[in-house]
């Protein structure tokens, strides 16, 4: 007889910090369920899972696309008509010096690929604080070190240019803007942008600006008044990955198509773009079918837009009168995306608070230390996609939960 044996397969050692906040609390809610209680989700921001619908164009084009048979492998960059369409979409931006564009399966394998194709062993990226986990997470899986700059929830959460130039090192190659920011929904004015373009200048540094969430703008009904200003725009001559996709603007998130849009100086930007496409050959390509729903998008009716900005600045005005009116909750007006990032004033950890809700209260919000946050604060972050009044019942909730556990400020 063969001799067996019976080991432990461990995991790599490099992913002990790699967490998802943001899912991680699935296991409480699981156990909630089990229980037989329905548990309100506030921790995905899945327009889908709410009333939202995917604009019927677009679900066309992509089926269209299956019934002629373009379910085969795509060119590794994305097929010739979207990016084309992707490039229309960076001039409407305002971004000059667009040296090339390429298609993912969603930002998220933009992130992945470009923080890949640029960093290496003992380097690092500037990431925000609080931030979208998947940058700790990618930096967690290629062994980087966390090098992560504070956002001031003073000044509406705008970076904090101080720390950012006392975090910068000699082995520091980029910086990563959430713009609109997840989880805080703050907007960067264009004065922080101008002031990170001149860093970004001095020190060398790439700068990767995710701004997925660029048509979601609340602070205004006609998105004229108040625009998304991309970094790009502000800062041609800088080394720039532009992070979009059509998850949130158009509604698909589970479609997985995102891509990115590399800018500045052509002999700068070459032997890293070249980096880039490298590994977009050896991934193969992005779904094939749903590329074919880009140019439909990006060129094709808008009028969607204008219902979801309505609903989600109504949801966004009712959340942040709750947080105004609720003891112990404070918090920054968020104006894009459709999180908000309340500050709580509790004597026990972010992460006690939000799973003892969900077993006490049902309601499932994300802890602010899954994001990152000062030390000595507390937060958690609601996504507000729920209508007005399933949002009235969870913070009616959540506000019964402060109480009890908490007693009045």
């Amino acid at each position: 007889m063969p001799i067996t044996q019976a080991r432990e397969v461990t995991a790599a050692k490099r992913l002990d910090n790699v967490r998802y906040a943001i899912r991680d609390l699935a296991c409480v809610a699981d156990e909630v369920t089990q229980q037989g209680y329905k548990v309100l989700p506030l921790n995905v921001g899945d327009p889908l899972n709410f009333d939202f619908q995917t604009p019927p164009h677009i679900i066309e084009a992509a089926y269209k696309a299956m019934r002629d048979g373009k379910n085969g492998y795509a060119p590794s960059p994305g097929v010739p008509e979207a990016l084309e369409a992707i490039r229309g979409e960076a001039a409407r931006k305002g971004i000059k010096r667009v040296r090339d564009v390429f298609v993912t399966s969603g930002v998220s394998e933009t992130v992945d690929l470009c923080i890949s194709a640029l960093v290496n062993p003992g380097e690092d990226i500037l990431t925000p604080s609080p931030d979208y986990p998947l940058y700790s997470a990618v930096l967690c899986k290629l062994g980087i070190a966390l090098n992560t700059y504070d956002l001031n929830e003073d000044d509406a959460w705008q970076p904090e240019l101080a720390d950012i130039e006392r975090k910068v090192t000699p082995h520091t190659r980029g910086i990563v803007l959430i713009n609109p920011n997840n989880p805080t929904g703050s907007l960067c004015t264009r004065q922080m942008l101008e002031q990170i373009a001149e860093l970004a200048r001095r020190h060398n540094l790439v700068v990767f600006s995710d701004e997925i969430y660029d048509k979601l703008i609340l602070d205004s009904e006609n998105e004229k008044d108040t625009p998304h200003i991309a970094f790009a725009s502000v800062a041609p001559d800088v080394p720039c990955i532009t992070f979009g996709g059509m998850s949130k603007n158009y509604l698909v998130p589970g479609w997985r198509i995102g891509w990115g849009i590399v800018s500045g100086d052509v002999a700068a930007v070459k032997p890293y773009t070249e980096g880039i496409h490298r590994l977009l050959r050896a991934r193969l390509c992005a779904n094939h079918p749903e590329q074919y729903a880009i140019k439909p998008a990006l060129e094709g009716p808008q009028d969607h837009l204008v219902e979801v900005r309505r609903k989600l600045r109504s949801r966004r005005d009712l959340t942040q009168k709750w947080c105004e009116s609720t003891p112990r909750v404070s918090c920054v007006a968020p104006r894009g995306a459709f999180y908000a990032f309340p500050r709580i004033d509790i004597p026990e950890t972010d992460e006690v608070f939000v799973k003892e809700l969900i077993r006490q209260k049902h309601v499932m919000v994300v802890h602010g230390s899954g994001f990152g946050q000062k030390p000595g604060t507390q937060h958690f972050r609601i996504v507000f996609l729920p209508d007005e009044k399933t949002l009235t019942s969870a913070y009616a909730g959540i506000a019964e939960f402060i109480r009890e556990r908490y007693g009045e400020a």
